[in-house]
């Protein structure tokens, strides 16, 4: 078949769907190991602590540096799939992922454990933007929304069922298993790619762009580590002014490095497109208000309502179950109407629910919690995919492997400045209702309660943005400059 193809580049290989299905499950095995592995520590945080003997601020460098790590490397994807293959590299990526994780189970000082969740770090940064490139290019144009919205599943699904998982591991096992689980998963997932993963061609880089590959990782590194520190300890500590002004300062002069160079690390021109800006930015403000609002709905039900991690993950499921219904029909009213109806309704749910869970109090019943929870899930699950894919779409076909590492990496920075800004925000409104008088208790679900419209308010400046969101137009040089889907990429070898 292969040979047919190369005889006649013509010739169109019709898509099947059972063809695909194996690639497919390569890389949603993988994303799923990375994305949960991201949200399971946080539930076992405090046997950490205990376990090592040490304070929760040391314990918490395991999970920040774990973050550091996953920003620095995010902008080499590009460069390393076009250098080695996307194949070869998301398979070294998950190789390396499972070694952290082995490391991490066998940690016996806070210090080991620190510098193994970096290893892991360094490893699953890769796996999101290789994996949905990958996915990208299996997909004819015409099944792109249903393709990527299955991809999404684990995006969403991940986050919601790690702490259940979690919750089962460091309640009935012990916390070695939290990170001992990748292993047989990531074994798995090197077993179905190694078999089912097509090998791409690998494209011309004339040089490393080394300017760009300092400057990058700095620029994250820093900017998320001065997020941390201005979430965790003050705006104006030492840390937090000297991670946010010495990655602010890389980060310019990384942009104007970029802008000039003919073959950078991040092909930041792809801003030209405005079709592109206006979803990219859509999506930066959807971002913060999933994921800056989704940490808070955890806390107040261990902090307020006194629930286990383990509870806390059952009643969170519902919103895991929305998710995964709403991924596959946003990608098929993606694929008949555009981004635009599918994200508006999206982001109006996200809205309502989040508006709604601003007026919870601290005896507010499960039963009128839950529903919302499914209600947010459902409008993720929406409109999430169907941006992600909208902003691929508008840019160059050619540079959709140095896109999808620039969203990826633009996704970390704005959901940590979104977490630490809200995190921020949540304890300067419960200490100003707390100084009116009243209970800690009733200051601190009112806390919550602001965060939550805050959230809300977010959510509304996106439905109000989506309706200049625009369907791209199809480029004029797709069928002559090499962009189209890459044949071999359709079918398993």
């Amino acid at each position: 078949m292969s040979k047919t193809l190369a005889g006649n580049p013509a010739a169109e290989v019709p898509f099947s769907l059972k063809k695909i299905i194996p690639p497919m499950l390569a890389i949603i095995v993988g994303m799923i190991m990375v994305i949960l592995d991201s949200t399971v520590v946080n539930v076992a945080v405090p046997n950490l602590v205990s376990y090592f003997h040490t304070d929760l601020k040391t314990i918490q460098w395991a999970i920040t540096g774990y973050t550091l790590a996953l920003s620095a490397v995010i902008p080499l994807a590009g460069w390393m799939t076009d250098k080695f293959g996307s194949k070869q590299v998301f398979l070294a990526t998950i190789i390396m992922f499972v070694i952290g994780s082995a490391l991490c189970s066998m940690a016996q000082t806070s210090t080991q454990l620190i510098i193994y969740r970096v290893i892991q770090g360094l490893g699953g940064g890769m796996v999101a933007p290789i994996g949905m490139a990958l996915v990208f290019k299996l997909a004819p144009p015409e099944r792109r929304g249903s393709i990527m919205g299955l991809l999404g599943i684990p995006m969403l699904l991940a986050p919601a069922l790690g702490p259940i998982l979690s919750g089962w591991l460091v309640e009935y096992v012990n916390w070695h298993w939290i990170f001992l689980i990748n292993v047989p998963i990531g074994i798995v997932g090197v077993i179905l790619g190694v078999k089912f993963l097509p090998t791409a061609d690998r494209q011309q880089t004339p040089h490393l762009d080394l300017i760009g590959m300092i400057l990058a990782p700095i620029a994250f590194a820093m900017l998320a580590y001065g997020v941390n520190e201005g979430g965790s300890v003050s705006w104006s500590s030492t840390g937090a002014l000297t991670g946010l002004i010495v990655g602010g300062a890389a980060l310019l002069i990384f942009i104007a490095v970029e802008l000039r160079q003919k073959n950078p690390l991040l092909e930041l021109r792809v801003f030209g497109s405005s079709d592109f800006t206006r979803g990219i930015i859509l999506s930066w403000i959807m971002q913060a208000a999933l994921f800056g609002s989704m940490l808070f709905v955890p806390l107040y039900l261990q902090q307020i309502r006194q629930f286990t991690p383990l509870e806390t993950g059952f009643i969170l499921l519902p919103q895991a179950l929305a998710s995964g219904i709403g991924m596959p029909i946003g990608g098929k009213f993606f694929d008949k109407y555009g981004a635009r109806p599918v994200a508006i309704i999206g982001l109006l749910l996200i809205s309502a629910a989040l508006f709604s869970l601003s007026h919870i109090t601290a005896d507010t019943s499960l039963w009128s919690i839950m529903p919302l929870l499914f209600m947010l899930g459902f409008g993720m699950g929406l409109s999430m995919m169907p941006l992600n894919t909208h902003v691929l779409n508008a840019a160059p076909r050619k540079l959709v492997n140095r896109v999808t590492p620039l969203t990826a990496a633009a996704q970390q920075v704005v959901v940590s400045f979104a977490v630490a800004g809200m995190s921020g925000y949540l304890i300067s409104r419960t200490t100003a209702h707390a100084s009116h008088g009243g209970n800690t208790l009733n200051a601190a679900v009112q806390g919550f309660d602001d965060v939550f419209f805050l959230a809300s308010c977010f959510a509304i400046v996106g439905v109000v943005l989506c309706l200049i969101l625009r369907r791209p137009k199809p480029a004029a040089t797709d069928a002559t400059d090499g962009s189209q889907p890459d044949p071999s990429l359709m079918i398993s070898h």
